[in-house]
């Protein structure tokens, strides 16, 4: 029994660091396509990053890391009982 909570606690923990590093790679991909861009571009940029990043980031790692916290209290459920 305690293996196979350890099984799935290392499971979860995989699909949380695979699901950061998708999301950082998306991010550097935006970072490369607007290599060269002027000052003006780039502060057009911000203000709509600002604007768009709480909606479109932190739901993808809230889903992620909620997935990791539910997974770890089944978890230590399955080992307690």
């Amino acid at each position: 029994m305690g293996t196979g909570v350890f099984v799935i606690i290392g499971f979860l923990f995989v699909l949380t660091l695979v699901g950061t590093f998708l999301i950082g790679k998306t991010e550097n991909d935006k970072i490369k396509k607007r290599e060269g861009e002027t000052a003006k571009d780039e502060l057009q940029r911000s203000w709509n990053y600002e604007s768009s990043s709480l909606k479109t980031n932190i739901p993808s790692l809230l889903i992620i890391y909620v997935i990791f916290i539910v997974g770890g209290i089944v978890a230590l459920a399955i080992y307690i009982f």
